[in-house]
């Protein structure tokens, strides 16, 4: 009789043990169907309607033979216009213009020299067609106080323009 009684204990030992595990499992769940309940008696709120789409305008491209604006040389062409000479370059063309001088002018068998220093102090003659500078500057005349010249400068386009330049006497 004594193993029938401790038998029942332990069933009923169980029982309890099974009855607080599922009564704390509801505890947890009576906030959340609370709040379901609450949510539920709130009245529901109103979804905007989806904006209206347009219908896509379609757009053909005509000028597929014109020049393409993202290819470099306008309308005259690279191959037009002026363009640097294929020759041997000249002394003082390692130069910047801006580091020449012009010291003065000498006549010898009636032609007019330019008289040009380097930055290290040495004077070189120069004749009218020489050049000089970095820009493929070509001396076009040599005046008592200055020298003029045709530089060619790239124009951005893939060519090439012709700007003045002069080199004044320095006094």
């Amino acid at each position: 009789m004594q193993q029938n009684q401790l038998k029942s204990w332990r069933m009923l030992a169980l029982a309890a043990l099974c009855g607080s595990v599922l009564a704390g499992c509801s505890g947890r769940d009576a906030d959340l169907q609370r709040f379901i309940d609450a949510t539920r008696k709130e009245p529901g709120g109103r979804v905007e309607p989806l904006p209206e789409i347009k219908p896509y305008d379609s757009y053909v491209y005509s000028a597929g033979s014109l020049r393409s604006p993202f290819v470099p040389g306008g309308s005259r062409g690279a191959a037009s216009g002026p363009r640097p000479d294929n020759r041997n370059h000249e002394f003082l063309e390692q130069f910047s213009l801006d580091t020449l001088k012009m010291v003065g002018t000498l006549k010898l068998n009636g032609q007019n020299y330019g008289l040009v220093q380097v930055a290290d102090g040495r004077v070189q003659r120069v004749l009218v067609g020489n050049h000089l500078g970095q820009n493929e500057g070509r001396i076009t005349d040599i005046a008592p106080n200055k020298i003029s010249l045709i530089e060619l400068v790239p124009d951005g386009l893939g060519g090439y323009i012709e700007r003045p330049a002069a080199l004044a006497l320095n006094e």
